[in-house]
C-alpha cells in the first residue's frame, strides 16, 4: 500500500500498512515510541525537543512491533476484557474521553481507505473543561453525547497508540458501588483542605466517594508539607459550624458523609504530646509560662487528681511504664490497627485517648498532665466509673486492658469458636488449640503482651470425671495466706453496777458463732457465757440481738458490740422461773420547735441497757427501783428534802419505801397474768409468754404522782417511739421500756462523763501479730485444689447435674509482662475487710519455673525468669484510701514514686511495703530484646531498674 502523508503542527504523518509514522527532520517514529511521560506525550516532547527523535528513531522497530493494526485496535477497544463494554466493577478506574475525538478514532479504525482526513490525533479533551489553568470539567456533560468512558486498560492503549494533548491531564473517574448497580463518579467530591493554626487558606482537592480517608489524610500531609514524624488527624466541619473527628482512616469519604464543599481541618501534635484542639477544653493545658520550655526526662510525669481519681493515676502510671506496650503507642503503630468497628470495643475511642496520655507523658515536655480526657472516655464506656468516687484501681487496669484489646483487636471479624474439652488426649495438644482458638477471635498487643495459659482441672466428686481445660488470663489474682482468727473490740456491761462498762479485744474465730465470742470473753471477766447478751448498739438503740448460734461473721469490724451481763432472757418460757431481760431507752424531753411549746419531743441519749427484772417483782414500782439501782453510779438518789408533800399517805406509801431499797427483791408480783403469747417486735427478734402491758396493768407510770419520782417510765417499740399502732404485728409486740428524763432533773441528778466512762481492760494492747508471706506461698495457695462453692457449682456432663467439684489451676504458659494482683480486700456477705499482711516480693529474678506444668526449654532459663518494673499500691482501709505507684523508667533504669501529680526517685528497698495491691512483671528474654532492638535507649542489662543517687531518694514509707 502507498503511504499517505499528512502534516499536523509540523510533523508529517504517513501512513503504511494501516500504522501511522510522524516524521521530524526525516526520520519517520511510530506512535508507540511517543509515550506518556509524566502525564504529556513524547510528540510533544518532541515539539520541545527535537533531539529525542534521534533516540526514538534508534528504538523505532521494537516500539512499532508493539502497536497493533486497526483491527486489533478496535478489538482492543471496543471488546475483550479491557473493551468499554465490559462490566463496571467498584473501585477500578475509568477515563473520560471526549465524544468527537472518540467517533473519530472509530471512523479511522473502521475505514477501508485510509488517509490522512480520517486519522484523529491526540486525544483531545478540551472541550470538556471549563478552562485550562484548574482543568475543572464542565457541569451537565451526558456520556454518550459529550464524552465515552473507557477502562484503564484502554485508555491506556489508546495514550500508547495516539498520546494526549499537550498540558491536559487525564480524567480518571472512579467506580462507585450503588445498592443496585456500578456507577462511574464522573463529578468527584471537592474538599477544602485547610490546617488548624490556618484556616484562612483551603486547599481544594477532589476526591471518590469511594476513597479512603486515609488517602485525604495523606493528600493533606503532602499538599501542607508535614514532616513524616509529625502525627496528624483529620475533623470535618458541617455548614452550621460543628466540628466532628474523622477517627477511622480507612472508610470511604462517602461512609464518612463529607459533601463537595465542605472543610476538612488537619490537625498536627504539638511537640509536648497535645492536640491544638485540646488545649482549649484543658485547664491552660496544665503548662504556666515557666513550663512551656520545660524538658525533662520521658516518662517522668505525674498526673492530676481531678477528685479521688488516684485509683486511675495509679493503674495508668503502671502501665504506661511497660515498654513494649508504650512502644507501640510511641511509635504510632496502633494507627493501623484500630478497630473501629468492634461491637465489644469502644469505636477505637478508649485507645486514642491512652495513646494521647502516653505521648503527653513521654515527651518530655510536662511535669504533670491533667487526665481529664482520658476520665471522660472511662466514664462514658464504664459507667461504673462515673463521678469522683474512689474505685478500685485493678478494677480500672482490667476494664482498660480489656477495652485497649478490643479497640485494637487484629481481628475485624470474630468467628464462632466451639471449646472443645480434653477427652483424654494430651496436654500438648490441647493447650496448642485452646491457643490458636483464642488468636482466631483475640489477636492484639495486648494479647501478645499480657495474655497467657491456665490449664483447669476440675474433678466431680460424685462420679469421678475429670474436665481438663486451657483458659487464657490477663493477670493473676492470687490470694493471700490469712489467719482464720480475727479481733474484735466489744464493751461489757456487767450486772453490778458499781463497775464500770469495760473494753475488750477478743480473739475469735473468722468462722465461728457468737457463743464464740462468748467463751472468749468469759475468759476475760469470769462470767459465765450462759449469762451473756450480745447486742450492736446503733444510735443510742438496739440495732440487733444476737442468738448464740448465729456466725460471727455477721458482725462487721465497724459495728459497736455491747455484751451484757444478765440473769435471764428476753425469750422467757412458760413457768420458767428465770428473770426477764427487759430492753431499756433512755430519753429526754426536748421542747418542741413550734412558737406555743406545747408539746415536748423524746430524744434518745446515752447507751441503752438489758435489765434482768425477778418474775416477782415485775411491776411499775419493782422496775422503777430495780433501774434506780442499775444506775446508781450515775445517777444520784434524791434526798428527803426533794420529797413531795404529798396529800395522802398510808399503807401503800410504807411499801413504796421498802420497794426503793435497791438489789433485787423476793416480794410477791401485784398480779399473776394469764400467759399470750407475743407477736415479732420491730427489729429485733424477742418473743414473751406474757405481755408486760398485761404484767404492769398501764403502758405509763406513775400514772398519778404521790411523792418526786426521777423519771417516768413508758413502753416503746424497738426504735424507741411510744407509737405501737403502726401494724398488728406492732400491737402484740414485746414491748421496750424507755426511761423519760425531764432536762431540769436530768441535769441535777444524772451524770453524763460518769454515765460514758469506761474501763480498758488489758487484753487492749494486744495487737495480732502477722508473719509476713513470701510472693511465691501466694502463688502457691493460687494453684491449690478448692472445693467449688454452692454459689457457683459445675455441671458435670457425665452426672448430669450441677456438683461442688474440686477444682485446680495450673500456670501452662506465662505473657511477656506479668500482672500479679494480690487479693487483699476480702468481700463477704456480711463482712469486708482489707489484709495488710506484708508480702514479700524479689525486684529481679522471681523464678516461675517450679511453678509452669508445660515441659520446659532448660536451654533458655530466662522464659521464666522475670523482673518487677511497677508496683500499684494502696494506702488505708476499705471506706478510704489513697493509691500510688512505684515504677522503672525504661530509658534511665531509675525508680520513682508517683504520687498523683508528685513525682520523685526513690531507692529500692522502699518498693516493698504493706500497701503493695497490683505487681507488674517483664520477663528477662523480653528485656534482653527490647535492648538490642536498634535505636533502644534503655539501659544495660545489668544496670536495668537501677537506682538513683541516695542524695535524691525520698522516703516514701
Amino acid at each position: 500500500m502507498a503511504a499517505a502523508s499528512w502534516l499536523f503542527r509540523g510533523l508529517c504523518f504517513r501512513f503504511r500498512d494501516q500504522n501511522p509514522e510522524v516524521a521530524v527532520g526525516g526520520v519517520f517514529i511510530s506512535p508507540a515510541a511517543l509515550a506518556v511521560r509524566g502525564g504529556q506525550t513524547a510528540m510533544a516532547a518532541v515539539a520541545v525537543n527535537p533531539a529525542a527523535l534521534v533516540v526514538a528513531a534508534e528504538n523505532r522497530q521494537p516500539q512499532r512491533e508493539m502497536v497493533p493494526n486497526l483491527d486489533n485496535q478496535r478489538r482492543q477497544i471496543e471488546n475483550g476484557e479491557s473493551g468499554r463494554k465490559r462490566p463496571l466493577r467498584a473501585g477500578e478506574s475509568w477515563f473520560l474521553v471526549e465524544q468527537r475525538w472518540y467517533k473519530q478514532w472509530e471512523v479511522y479504525v473502521q475505514g477501508v481507505d485510509q488517509d490522512s482526513s480520517t486519522f484523529p490525533g491526540c486525544i483531545n479533551n478540551a472541550a470538556l473543561f471549563e478552562d485550562q489553568i484548574n482543568w475543572r470539567l464542565k457541569k451537565g456533560l451526558v456520556e454518550g453525547k459529550d464524552y465515552v468512558l473507557l477502562p484503564a486498560a484502554a485508555w491506556h492503549y489508546l495514550v500508547s497508540w495516539y498520546g494526549l494533548e499537550h498540558g491536559q491531564p487525564p480524567i480518571e473517574r472512579k467506580v462507585v458501588n450503588l445498592p443496585s448497580f456500578h456507577k462511574v463518579e464522573v463529578y468527584p467530591i471537592e474538599l477544602l483542605l485547610v490546617q488548624h493554626g490556618d484556616m484562612d487558606t483551603p486547599h481544594t482537592a477532589q476526591f471518590s466517594r469511594t476513597d479512603s480517608l486515609g488517602l485525604v489524610l495523606r493528600t493533606a500531609r503532602e499538599q501542607f508539607q508535614v514532616d513524616p514524624k509529625e502525627d496528624t488527624r483529620l475533623w470535618s466541619k458541617n455548614s452550621i459550624g460543628s466540628l466532628y473527628r474523622l477517627c477511622d482512616i480507612h472508610i470511604t469519604v462517602r461512609d464518612a458523609g463529607l459533601e463537595s464543599g465542605q472543610v476538612v481541618i488537619m490537625e498536627t501534635r504539638n511537640r509536648d504530646g497535645t492536640w491544638p484542639s485540646t488545649q482549649l477544653h484543658a485547664v491552660n493545658n496544665n503548662m504556666s509560662e515557666k513550663d512551656e520550655d520545660f524538658k525533662g526526662q520521658p516518662g517522668i510525669c505525674g498526673l492530676t487528681n481531678l477528685g479521688n481519681t488516684c485509683f486511675m493515676n495509679s493503674a495508668l502510671q503502671c502501665l504506661s511504664n511497660v515498654p513494649q506496650l508504650t512502644e507501640y503507642f510511641l511509635n504510632n503503630r496502633y494507627l493501623e490497627e484500630l478497630n473501629f468497628r468492634n461491637p465489644l470495643g469502644m469505636k477505637g475511642e478508649i485507645a486514642e485517648a491512652y495513646a494521647d496520655l502516653v505521648k503527653q507523658a513521654w515527651s518530655g515536655h510536662h511535669r504533670s498532665i491533667v487526665p481529664h480526657v482520658f476520665k471522660t472516655k472511662v466514664g462514658h464506656f464504664a459507667s461504673q466509673f462515673l463521678g469522683y468516687q474512689q474505685h478500685d484501681a485493678q478494677e480500672l487496669l482490667s476494664f482498660l486492658l480489656d477495652g485497649l484489646h478490643e479497640d485494637l483487636n487484629r481481628v475485624k471479624k470474630k468467628e464462632y469458636v466451639e471449646l472443645c474439652d480434653a477427652a483424654g488426649r494430651p496436654d500438648q495438644e490441647v493447650a496448642q488449640e485452646a491457643w490458636q482458638n483464642h488468636k482466631r477471635r483475640n489477636d492484639s498487643v495486648i494479647v501478645d503482651t499480657f495474655h497467657g495459659l491456665f490449664k483447669s482441672t476440675l474433678v466431680c466428686p460424685d462420679c469421678g470425671n475429670v474436665s481438663v481445660t486451657f483458659d487464657p488470663f490477663c493477670y493473676l489474682s492470687v490470694p493471700l495466706p490469712v489467719s482464720h482468727k480475727r479481733v474484735l473490740e466489744v464493751f461489757f456491761i456487767p450486772m453490778d453496777p458499781r463497775r464500770k462498762p469495760e473494753q475488750h479485744r477478743l480473739v475469735v474465730p473468722k468462722k465461728g458463732k457468737i457463743s464464740d465470742l462468748c467463751v472468749a470473753l468469759s475468759k476475760h471477766t469470769g462470767i459465765s457465757p450462759e449469762r451473756m447478751m450480745v447486742a450492736d448498739v446503733f444510735s443510742h438503740r438496739f440495732y440487733k440481738l444476737y442468738q448464740l448460734e448465729e456466725a460471727l461473721s455477721t458482725i462487721l469490724d465497724r459495728d459497736d458490740i455491747f455484751v451484757y451481763e444478765v440473769s435471764g432472757r428476753i425469750e422467757a418460757i412458760e413457768g420458767s422461773r428465770e428473770d426477764i431481760v427487759v430492753p431499756v431507752y433512755l430519753r429526754e424531753r426536748t421542747p418542741a420547735r413550734d412558737y406555743n411549746n406545747s408539746y415536748y419531743g423524746l430524744m434518745l441519749f446515752g447507751h441503752p441497757l438489758l435489765v434482768s427484772v425477778p418474775r416477782d417483782r415485775f411491776s411499775w414500782e419493782g422496775l422503777y427501783n430495780i433501774l434506780m439501782y442499775r444506775l446508781s453510779r450515775y445517777v444520784t438518789k434524791p434526798n428527803s428534802d426533794d420529797e413531795d408533800d404529798g396529800d395522802e399517805k398510808g399503807d401503800d406509801e410504807e411499801e413504796e419505801d421498802k420497794d426503793d431499797m435497791p438489789g433485787p427483791s423476793t416480794r410477791a408480783s401485784l398480779r399473776d397474768p394469764e400467759p399470750e403469747q407475743a407477736g415479732p417486735s420491730s427489729g429485733v427478734t424477742s418473743r414473751c409468754p406474757f405481755l408486760l402491758d398485761n404484767c404492769l396493768g398501764t403502758s405509763q407510770w406513775p400514772p398519778r404522782r404521790r411523792r418526786k419520782q426521777l423519771f417516768t417510765l413508758q413502753t416503746v417499740n424497738s426504735n424507741g417511739t411510744s407509737d405501737r399502732t403502726n401494724s398488728p404485728e406492732e400491737v402484740h409486740a414485746q414491748p421496750y421500756i424507755a426511761i423519760d428524763w425531764e432536762p431540769e432533773m436530768k441535769k441535777r441528778y444524772y451524770d453524763e462523763a460518769e454515765a460514758e466512762g469506761y474501763v480498758k481492760h488489758e487484753c487492749v494492747g494486744y495487737v495480732l501479730k502477722k508473719a509476713p508471706v513470701r510472693l511465691q506461698e501466694c502463688i502457691e495457695l493460687f494453684t491449690t485444689v478448692e472445693t467449688l462453692e454452692k454459689e457457683n457449682p459445675w455441671y458435670c456432663p457425665s452426672c448430669k447435674q450441677h456438683q461442688l467439684a474440686t477444682k485446680k489451676l495450673d500456670l501452662w504458659m506465662l505473657p511477656e509482662v506479668l500482672i500479679i494482683h494480690l487479693k487483699r480486700f476480702s468481700y463477704t456477705k456480711f463482712s469486708r475487710e482489707k489484709l495488710d499482711t506484708l508480702v514479700q516480693f524479689p525486684i529481679r529474678d522471681l523464678d516461675f519455673s517450679e511453678f509452669v506444668i508445660k515441659p520446659q526449654n532448660e536451654a533458655a532459663p530466662e522464659l521464666y525468669k522475670y523482673d518487677l518494673i511497677a508496683v500499684s499500691n494502696h494506702y488505708g482501709g476499705m471506706r478510704d484510701g489513697h493509691y500510688t505507684t512505684f515504677a522503672c523508667n525504661k530509658d534511665s533504669g531509675q525508680w520513682h514514686y508517683f504520687d498523683d501529680n508528685s513525682v520523685s526517685p526513690v531507692n529500692e528497698n522502699q518498693i516493698e511495703s504493706k500497701a503493695a495491691y497490683v505487681l507488674f512483671y517483664q520477663r528477662q528474654d523480653v528485656v534482653r530484646r527490647l535492648q538490642s532492638q536498634p535505636g533502644s535507649s534503655g539501659p544495660p542489662a545489668s544496670s536495668a531498674c537501677g537506682s538513683p543517687p541516695n542524695s535524691e531518694f525520698m522516703d516514701v514509707n
